[in-house]
This record gives structure tokens, sequence and C-alpha cells, in this order.
């Protein structure tokens, strides 16, 4: 089990910083190929910093743990809510004027309780995975269509100060694209070895183990990014962020590893897991937005997103074993 364990320890470390180069490589290229830094901010560095997520998730999917890849995906969307957004908030409240995004919450509203539907029955098959890329590819033209007009939207602006800083020529963005790429497959692979090891040496299900050590590991990317943003007082790309990442969880991460393999669940995943997944969502939507203001997190608002998340973490470690 000790090597289990460094190899969870490695293979996180590793993922993370893959999915940074990854993300500044597909950044940097898509700046040289004239793409829009708001079609950039949306698509490509929201596909990024899910990377992880989509990464594990398809390898624990064709290796047998669709448990695994499941819990990654519900588990990642509940640490981006409260335990990333609730640090940062807690370190400095969060301020967000970007229309694009007030127009988003509603929609990753909506597509979390969409969520149940594949849920209900307790086996997420096929037809229903392959249904949910078919939303989220129509989510995907929806946000190109944002990206292309929403020039002068507060998070165009930051995604474009963000490009500036992170300036590279072609030659090296490529570079760091491929190899990210092939580091997180990598990674990946070392990642899931090692979390179902663990899992079959604790007694606990892969569920579990995904939902907890896994969806943590994959979501440093999300709170590196926005602490890093909040710092430098760029809040709409903090916001933005959580809710592109938590988008991309719920439709493309379910979505492929239940195209690659039918995902049959645990009981608890929709009275424990959906439920608060879908619980935080509101509770966001409630703390964060404001009519004809800026939408706001305060650090109040942060503990308490603290809370849920330690609250919801040691009622599943009970509830796991």
């Amino acid at each position: 089990m000790l090597i289990a364990v460094v190899a969870v320890l490695f293979g996180l470390a590793l993922l993370v910083w893959s999915a940074d180069r990854f993300v500044d490589g597909a950044a940097a290229t898509a700046d040289h190929l004239g793409m829009p830094p708001l079609l950039i901010g949306m698509v490509i560095i929201g596909f990024g910093t899910s990377a992880p997520e989509m990464v594990v998730s398809a390898l624990a999917s064709m290796q047998g743990n669709p448990g695994l890849a499941l819990g990654n995906a519900y588990g990642s969307n509940i640490t981006n809510i409260a335990l990333v957004l609730g640090i940062t908030a807690v370190l400095a409240p969060i301020a967000v004027s970007s229309q694009v995004l007030k127009r988003e919450m509603p929609i990753l509203i909506a597509v979390t309780l969409l969520a149940a539907w594949p849920l209900y029955d307790l086996t997420i098959t096929a037809i229903e995975a392959w249904m949910l890329l078919a939303i989220f590819a129509a989510y995907m033209g929806w946000s190109i269509y944002q990206g292309m007009r929403g020039k002068d939207d507060a998070l165009a602006a930051e995604f474009d100060q963000e490009l500036k800083a992170h300036k590279m020529p072609i030659g090296r963005s490529v570079v760091w694209l491929v190899v990210g790429l092939i580091l997180l497959v990598i990674s990946s692979r070392i990642l899931v070895w090692g979390a179902v090891d663990i899992a079959t040496a604790l007694g606990v299900s892969d569920l579990v183990i995904g939902l907890t050590v896994v969806a943590i590991g994959t979501s440093l990317p999300e709170l590196a990014s926005a602490i890093a943003a909040v710092r430098k007082n760029e809040h709409d790309l903090a916001f933005g962020n959580v809710i592109g990442s938590n988008m991309f969880n719920t439709l493309a991460v379910v979505g492929i590893a239940g195209a690659i393999h039918p995902i049959q669940l645990e009981a608890l995943v929709l009275s424990r897991d959906w439920l608060t997944m879908t619980a935080l969502t509101f509770l966001l939507a409630i703390f964060s937005f404001r009519i004809n203001r800026p939408t706001r997190l305060n650090r109040i608002q942060g503990v308490i997103l603290l809370l849920c998340y330690s609250t919801y973490t040691i009622y599943l470690l009970k509830t796991g074993f």
C-alpha cells in the first residue's frame, strides 16, 4: 500500500504540473492563431483546467473502474465550489462584473439538475452518456458564440491580460501543449493505479477514493488559478474557472466515462453526492447573485462553504466504509 500512496502523491504532483503546462501551451497557441481572448478563456482554458478530470475519468473507465470516474467528476464539482471558492473567498472577497458569467450560472444550475436524470435508475448507459456529450457540444457552441461577440466583457479583459502576461513563441507553446498532454496521460495512469490499489487495501469503493483524494488532486489547478487570479484582482477569472470546470465535469467528464463503459452506481450517489453537488450550486447562486449589482462572494460566505465541505467529507467517510 505504501507504493500505492507514493504513486498517488507523485501522480497528483505530475498531473497538476502537466495540466498547467498544457493550459499555458494551448492558450498561447490559440492566441498565435488569432482567437479572441474571451473565446480562449471560455473554451481553451476551460477545457484545459478540466483536462485532469477528463483524462483520469477516461482511463479509470477504460480500466473497469467507472465508479472512480464518476466520483472524480462529482467530487471535483463539490471541491471546486466548497473548497476552491471557499478558500479563495476567505483570502480575498470575490467580486464579479462579467455578464457572461451571470448568464452561465443559471445554465450550470440547469445542467446540475439534469445530472439526476441518468442517475435515477443507478446506471449511466452509453445512450445517456452520449446524450450528455451532445448537450455539452451544444453548450460549447453557445460558448464559442459568446466568445466571438463578448469582446467588451470584463472577463475578456482579464483573459487578455493573462495572455499578455504569459506570452511565448509559437514553437515553445506547441511543445508545452504536446508535452503537457503526454504527461497528463502518464500521470493519470499512475494516479488511477494508486487510487484503485488504496481503495482495495482500505476496503472502500473506488467511488469514495474518487470523491476525496482524486477529486481534490484534480481540482488543484482550479485552486491555484483562482488564488492567483484574485491576487491579481482578476475576480471574474477566478469565478469563471469554477463555473466552466463544473460544466465540463458534469457533462463531458461523466459523458466520456459513460460512453467508454456503462457506470453502475451506488445508491448513495444520488441521495448523498448529487444532492450535495446540487445544494452547493444553489448555495453559490444565492450567495453570489445580485440583480443590477456586481456578483460578490465575501469571507463569511467563504467560511460557510468550507464548513459545508468539511461536513460533507466527514459524512462521506462515515458512509463510505
